[in-house]
């Protein structure tokens, strides 16, 4: 309704105004703010819709934080096309026929509200294809009708819905949403709910004209593996598995199963996912009566990591209270979250026996603190530990292998993952604290990723435009995060896109420069920027990997390794080589490229014996792995030589 003066009125003097209907554009765009309150609002509704078409695939894709483009598609039964004429009015719906079926509804949507919604703040085309059809249908919509007939188009099977230009009608929504922060990270959320929860579909979601997605959820029969896919192993690490039901009842009407954190987990807020029958919602209660039994447990900063799926029956469920049914109503709401709670407290009480707290020297404990602090805890024997602090170097054994003996055991060691694991770890305990190798030429990261592309064997060399392509979108990416990378790493990177500084991660030690492409590669397309704990182990791990000690790129000259140093000499006659085969003729071999591969497996052995293993007795943490998987390898004991040289 609409009045004439929005002056008030005192005492009883005047007209009263006069009450009128508003016109139904109006009242559908009011209608339409309240249900798409910003992008990520229509996202959810979209991704719902295509959940309750039976989509095993849904992919989202979005631009300028979807203001400007979302689009959703599903490979769904899709929409039949005598029902296009009336897909975007306000309440037309396949869900419910009759008021009484909200009662037992089970689908997500219900109310036909969203994609009419959506129209009257924004330009929205519909392609669709159902089983049988021999070609699919595109229709565009504005302000709940069609703006022309359905025509042909191929498709795939499913739906695809576009959004685009939303509340362009709209000029304080869609200014205050454009001078607010992105709603990308909202969309990446909420997909990331849903692929947690329906493991059975495959979700993605990235940005328009990015070629990696933000999400990528592949189906599971486990739920655990979908919170890692997710997540990341790191919050898995620390999850405990609960479930709750309401035993005292004759018939079983509450359910409750998820995984919640225990008290070795470490956030800065609060991860609570929670579904109701299947439907995505918050619950503010809850979630207070949660925080509350974690307040006891967790350190003040931290928070804890909840995903929680309960079933009700229909009927014990009001969705209809929220205009985006964010919100639901629950029969016998406050008995429910009580056994919630005492559940929870149950489960961590019981684990609190086994909480884990680092131990630690004290000239190590600010590299420790730092690695927990980052996600990247490690837990190591406390045998392969001593291994470590107290063993003395041998010698190299051959390009990858080195002796050391600690007591009276002989031990071969793997350089390259040993070398690998000490710089990711001190890539990690020298975070934001590194010094610079000032590069003597800029190198330009285009070129050093086309380099590295050329060695790639899944690109064919005649595929220049897509190695081209990869180059420059890496590039770009590496540009954009240039000031964190500085800051973070001491990685500069300057405007035109050039390396210009790396860091030093261990002290006396340069990384070999041949591997100076791979790396630039492997820091634009591994490593996820945008998430900070998976940011501070993807780079680090690529660090590591460029740091490592590996065997130069040139062969090992020594025994006959210098056959591959020859010259070829294809104009030399055979009557004229020295009769004495096993003889090398000094002419024959690249006399160059051998002293310049004798320097580089020189220093190499060098750079071991006097900088990796002294560091590596000094502040390396091995993980438990490492004494499994062939990187620590007893050889020898002398106690069982001893018996064999008295059997002798």
């Amino acid at each position: 309704m609409d009045v004439d003066d929005p002056t008030p009125r005192r005492g009883g003097g005047g007209e009263p105004p006069r009450i009128r209907r508003l016109e139904e554009s109006v009242v559908n765009r009011i209608a339409a703010g309240e249900v798409i309150q910003r992008p990520s609002s229509a996202v959810k509704e979209l991704v719902e819709n295509s959940i309750d078409a039976g989509a095993s695939t849904v992919s989202v894709t979005v631009k300028d934080g979807g203001l400007k483009l979302i689009q959703v598609s599903d490979d769904g039964h899709g929409i039949r096309f005598e029902d296009l004429p009336i897909l975007c009015e306000r309440h037309t719906t396949s869900k419910l026929s009759a008021y009484e079926d909200l009662q037992t509804i089970t689908s997500m949507g219900f109310r036909g509200e969203a994609l009419a919604s959506m129209t009257y703040v924004g330009h929205v085309t519909v392609t669709t294809i159902t089983e049988g059809q021999l070609h699919g249908y595109r229709v565009s919509y504005r302000d709940g009708v069609m703006e022309n007939d359905p025509k042909p188009c191929a498709a795939v099977k499913g739906t695809q819905v576009m959004v685009e230009n939303l509340f362009y009608n709209m000029v304080a929504r869609r200014k205050t949403l454009q001078n607010s922060n992105d709603d990308y990270p909202k969309i990446v959320d909420f997909i990331s709910r849903f692929a947690v929860h329906h493991i059975n579909v495959n979700f993605s979601c990235r940005k328009h004209g990015s070629n990696r997605a933000d999400v990528h959820s592949a189906s599971t029969s486990s739920r655990i593996d979908a919170i890692r896919n997710v997540y990341g192993a790191s919050v898995v690490r620390d999850l405990m598995e609960i479930e709750v039901s309401d035993e005292n009842a004759v018939d079983e009407i509450f359910r409750m199963d998820g995984f919640i954190s225990n008290a070795n987990y470490v956030a800065k807020k609060t991860t609570m996912i929670l579904f109701i029958n299947d439907r995505l919602v918050d619950c503010t209660s809850l979630k207070r009566a949660i925080e509350f039994v974690y307040s006891a447990i967790l350190p003040q900063a931290s928070k804890p990591f909840i995903y929680m799926s309960i079933n009700l029956p229909p009927e014990h469920v009001d969705v209809n209270i929220h205009p985006t049914k964010k919100e639901v109503s629950l029969l016998n709401q406050e008995h429910i979250i009580e056994m919630i709670k005492d559940a929870i407290e149950e489960k961590l009480m019981n684990c609190n026996t086994t909480r884990i707290f680092q131990t630690q020297a004290v000239n190590t404990s600010a590299q420790a603190s730092t690695q927990k602090e980052k996600g990247t805890e490690v837990s190591t024997p406390t045998g392969l530990l001593d291994i470590v602090k107290n063993c003395t170097y041998v010698g190299v054994a051959d390009e990858v292998f080195a002796l050391i003996q600690h007591n009276t055991r002989l031990y071969l060691v793997n350089v390259v993952n040993v070398s690998k694991e000490l710089m990711y770890q001190q890539a990690l305990c020298r975070f934001g604290n590194f010094n610079a190798i000032q590069l003597s030429e800029p190198a330009p990261l285009r070129e050093l990723m086309m380099m590295a592309l050329k060695d790639d064997e899944s690109i064919s060399d005649e595929n220049d435009k897509e190695k081209l392509e990869i180059a420059e979108v890496n590039t770009e990416i590496l540009k954009e995060n240039a000031e964190m990378i500085n800051e973070y790493f001491s990685i500069h990177i300057d405007q035109s896109g050039n390396l210009t500084r790396l860091p030093v991660v261990l002290d006396q030690y340069t990384p070999d420069m041949d591997r100076l492409p791979e790396f630039a590669l492997t820091l634009g397309n591994d490593v996820t920027w945008d998430v900070e704990r998976d940011c501070f182990r993807t780079a680090a791990a690529a660090i590591g990997n460029f740091y490592a000690l590996h065997p130069p790129i040139l062969p090992n000259p020594s025994g006959n390794g210098i056959q591959l140093y020859k010259k070829n000499k294809d104009c030399m006659a055979s009557g004229e080589r020295d009769n004495d085969s096993t003889n090398t003729d000094e002419d024959e071999i690249d006399q160059e490229l051998l002293v310049e591969a004798e320097a580089a497996w020189a220093q190499r052995e060098w750079t071991i014996q006097h900088v990796l293993f002294p560091s590596m007795r000094l502040f390396l943490k091995p993980p438990k792995s490492m004494a499994t998987d062939g990187t620590f390898v007893q050889v020898a004991s002398l106690e069982k030589l001893y018996k064999i040289f008295e059997r002798c």
